[in-house]
């Protein structure tokens, strides 16, 4: 029987366009950090980087996916970058040393078996590099944080959104305004001075965070997780860790990374499919990662200036860490740790949590009372776990009509295949 050939064209362009969408998410911010040092513009490295995806988005149904998809997309862009300088006849010394190392490089990098056109060794600190541009105090914080998932996480406008509760549209604005400002404020590509380094950690540290939970939670697509974003996200926090030693948030930050990613070999079973908490096997959390977390947050604790807000949260997870079983857990600590965080840090997100754990501690409808207020308070109206959560509480009551409807609603709100599996598996069996 013969295959149809425009099937087969569809095939391959589907084939290619999920190459791209899984070499954008894992390498873009390698690929971008490299575009940068080279044409010295952010806004530039990120449109000759978009301008090779679609490139590529062509060429690869034709030619087919090469042996290093990352490679060749650099290639690409930097010879974008010299044809540009050529238009604009622009041959400076610059261009002739880039035009003679890209004579010898370009083609044996788009073909196949190519090694990355980067430094290895050098990889961190381009990253790091460009994780301070994107948090440059030119920028708004809610631009920091939008600029920082798009280049340095892989994600879409639509996952930042979901990530942020802002609508899609905003975070376009955010990044298109953010790319245009830091080209009028000439940003250079290098990690700040000592005494505007240590200003920008507090904006480095938050989307360092976010990026982390991408990768835990992932806000949209078919995987449940998105590992790779959050080994990035706790690679680029134990650098800072090294680099601010005195401070404590530094180490709390790591804390909370490893001692959430412990938990990581548990949270899919063999088939791929989710596992929640209170059903993973303990046994198979990495207890090498719990030792570095625990290890992180007694550094931080060494430091006496008291606990910050990451510190606070890496505490609550080291509770997870040793208990044995979820019940054996103590909620009650876990209850004073949320109250002190919801001080230091108020969010409706972090009150929610709070509930958990109170319902944990003192039983359901303590926790459904917290929850209900949320729901009142409706800044929380279109996160899913708001829902979630109230469903859960609400089968622990036994009011299974109303937890079904929860289940319900926030399998419509969330944006991730698997999780909306789950939750409708929940309604489901309420039924």
């Amino acid at each position: 029987m013969t295959t149809d050939p425009g099937r087969r064209r569809t095939d391959s362009v589907e084939s290619a366009r999920r190459s791209v969408a899984a070499v954008w998410r894992i390498e873009s911010a390698r690929i971008v950090a490299t575009l940068t040092r080279m044409v010295g513009d952010f806004g530039l490295a990120e449109d000759l980087a978009q301008e090779a995806l679609a490139d590529a988005l062509v060429q690869w149904p034709e030619s087919g996916i090469p042996a290093n998809p990352g490679a060749w997309l650099t290639a690409v862009a930097k010879r974008k970058a010299i044809d540009g300088w050529r238009r604009r006849e622009r041959y400076d010394e610059r261009l002739a040393a880039l035009a003679r190392e890209l004579s010898a490089d370009v083609a044996d990098a788009i073909g196949a078996g190519a090694e990355l056109p980067w430094d290895p060794d050098g990889i961190d600190d381009d990253v790091l590099r460009l994780v301070f541009i994107a948090c440059h105090p030119v920028l708004s914080r809610e631009a920091q944080v939008a600029l920082t998932l798009r280049v340095i996480g892989g994600l879409s406008t639509e996952e930042i959104a979901r990530a942020c509760l802002v609508p899609t549209a905003t975070v376009q604005q955010r990044i298109v305004r953010a790319k245009k400002t830091l080209a009028a404020a000439k940003v250079p590509f290098v990690v700040p001075e000592r005494p505007e380094f240590e200003q920008r950690l507090t904006a480095v540290f938050g989307v360092l965070y976010l990026m982390f939970n991408e990768g835990h939670a992932a806000t949209a697509g078919e995987d449940w997780m998105r590992p790779e974003l959050s080994r990035e996200s706790l690679r680029l926090s134990r650098i800072l860790a090294e680099l601010v030693p005195a401070e404590p948030e530094a180490h709390g930050l790591v804390a909370l990374m490893e001692l959430t990613a412990a938990r990581f070999p548990a949270r899919l079973d063999a088939a791929g499919e989710p596992v929640l908490l209170a059903d993973q096997d303990r046994r198979r959390w990495d207890t090498a990662a719990i030792v570095r977390g625990r290890t992180a947050l007694a550094r931080g604790d060494g430091i006496g200036s008291g606990r910050g807000a990451y510190a606070l949260q890496a505490a609550i997870a080291e509770c997870h860490a040793v208990a044995p079983t979820v019940d054996a857990t103590n909620w009650c600590h876990i209850v004073i740790l949320y109250e002190a965080l919801g001080r230091l840090a108020p969010s409706p997100v972090v009150d929610l949590n709070r509930a958990v754990a109170v319902a944990m501690a003192s039983g359901p409808e303590a926790g459904l009372r917290i929850v209900d207020s949320l729901v009142a308070d409706g800044r929380l109206a279109k996160y899913h776990l708001l829902h979630a959560t109230r469903g859960e509480l609400l089968a622990r009551l036994g009011r299974y009509e109303e937890a079904r409807a929860e289940f319900t609603v926030a399998s419509r709100l969330t944006g991730n295949q698997q999780e909306r599996t789950v939750l409708l598996q929940k309604a489901s069996a309420l039924g």
